[in-house]
């Protein structure tokens, strides 16, 4: 991944942007309520939409939500989700939370045309377009607007005729204009959105690109319904965006184009938008993404000697790539071979403890080769930055119903499975393990009373309904 703007020009040296400051007003909360409102729709979004929980993936767009948010001044994000849809569409909520589709990565021709959806929905969330826009609450605040949000992306995904319509940001599908953004606001959340994308190195012309990548989609389709209307993709903005970013300075490309075709090719794989032979005609071309994906695509379907072979043939390409690593220890782990699996992900996980997806994999083969204490001293790191990761909390709890030997096994596996249940958003579910897991540990009372303490957390929060 190359990161580099054009080394003729300083962002910071030579161009100022001014965003707006909104300050206080109707239904505005302090941080810490924005938080929770994050927490509380991230729950909701994975009980109730189909999300893609891969974390090579997840932590690529995360990496580039990031660099956009800190362009910004909203506090810490919850995280970032990606949803297994194919339609194009992504959206933002205050607290810091970012979800995107499948089909939104698949449309694009380069990441900069990411980040231009990606920085428009930020943008609306940074100038309170909920707050601002939302008269009909009547002061009820974000919790009632965060629920209908989650509702509208329901909504979408249940209707047949909604699932062809081509969306820019879920804020949109907003039904029946309980929450509408105005033109202006639209134009905002694209003036900013491009300041945004821009000071954090990525090229401005990608949102006016994706912007005609819309505009041919919905020519393309034969019904829009209502919430379309909503967040409206005009002539006149598709030509303000176009000229916007032309005035600007050119950029360099912030992620190398094999890269983009890495992710890009990847993520149809894990959405089933690829088939066999049209993967095996990309292959064909001897190219690095298409070889990858083919891999994966054998892998995911339990070929595992058609996912060797194609991983041979990337790998002639002499190009490292954290990918080549992870299929292959998925290859020898699906064929047992965990000796082989722990040789291929040990070293580079180890000089690279930051990075999840190596860490997580190597955790995994550490809970087949019944190495219980090295794999929980893995995953607690991300754990300790990262409290509401599922994936993580799921191999905790794996490992510890691998550790036959440990008295509070059963406990153990009670309370890590009550965090996968809670951030899956089963918070009934979840309290219900913990009650359980507090029963078994009462003669344990340092157990007991940190069971104690979650568990008043989850009671209080499940409080709130959206």
């Amino acid at each position: 991944m190359t990161c580099a703007h054009d080394d003729s020009f300083s962002f910071n040296q030579k161009t100022q942007f001014t965003v707006p400051e909104i300050g206080s007003g109707v239904g505005l909360l302090d941080q810490q309520n924005e938080k929770f409102i994050g927490e509380k729709v991230y729950r909701e979004v994975h009980r109730q939409m189909p999300i893609l929980n891969n974390p090579w993936l997840e932590d690529q767009l995360f990496s580039t939500f990031s660099q956009i948010l800190s362009q910004t001044q909203l506090s810490k994000p919850v995280g970032l989700v990606v949803i297994n849809d194919n339609q194009i569409n992504a959206f933002a909520v205050p607290g810091g939370l970012f979800a995107l589709n499948t089909g939104l990565i698949t449309s694009a021709r380069t990441m900069d045309e990411v980040v231009g959806v990606m920085s428009h929905e930020i943008a609306h969330v940074t100038q309170r377009h909920y707050s601002r826009s939302q008269e009909a609450f009547k002061g009820q605040g974000l919790l009632a607007l965060a629920g209908i949000l989650v509702g509208a992306l329901v909504a979408t995904q249940s209707d047949s005729n909604a699932g062809a319509a081509v969306m820019l940001g879920s804020q949109a599908a907003l039904i029946d204009k309980q929450l509408s953004y105005s033109r202006n606001q639209e134009r905002e959340a694209d003036r900013i959105g491009m300041q945004y994308m821009y000071a954090a190195g990525y090229n401005p012309e990608g949102m006016a690109d994706f912007f005609e990548v819309m505009n041919r989609a919905t020519a393309r389709v034969s019904y829009l319904p209502d919430f379309w209307f909503t967040h409206p993709l005009t002539t006149e903005r598709m030509s303000e965006a176009r000229l916007r970013a032309r005035q600007l300075p050119k950029v360099r490309q912030k992620l190398d184009q094999t890269d983009f075709e890495i992710l890009k090719q990847y993520t149809a794989v894990l959405s089933n938008q690829r088939t066999e032979q049209q993967l095996k005609n990309m292959a064909a071309r001897n190219t690095l993404p298409s070889q990858i994906a083919l891999a994966a695509y054998y892998l995911n379907s339990g070929e595992y000697n058609s996912a060797q072979n194609a991983l041979n043939a990337a790998k002639q390409h002499n190009t490292p790539h954290n990918l080549l690593t992870l299929i292959q220890t998925d290859i020898y782990l699906a064929q047992n071979k965990i000796d082989l699996a722990l040789s291929e992900i040990q070293s580079i996980a180890k000089v690279t403890p930051e990075n999840r997806a190596l860490n997580f994999k190597l955790a995994e083969v550490f809970i087949r080769k019944n190495m219980q204490a090295e794999a929980q001293a893995t995953v607690q790191r991300f754990i300790r930055k990262n409290p509401i990761d599922s994936n993580a909390w799921l191999l905790m709890q794996q490992s510890a119903n691998a550790d036959k030997a440990n008295p509070l096994r059963t406990v153990n596996v009670l309370r890590y499975r009550a965090e996968v249940q809670y951030w899956s958003g089963l918070e009934d579910n979840a309290i219900k393990s913990l009650l359980h897991a507090q029963r078994l540990s009462k003669d344990n009372l340092a157990m007991s009373d940190t069971i104690k303490k979650r568990l008043t957390e989850m009671q209080k929060e499940r409080q709130y309904k959206l």
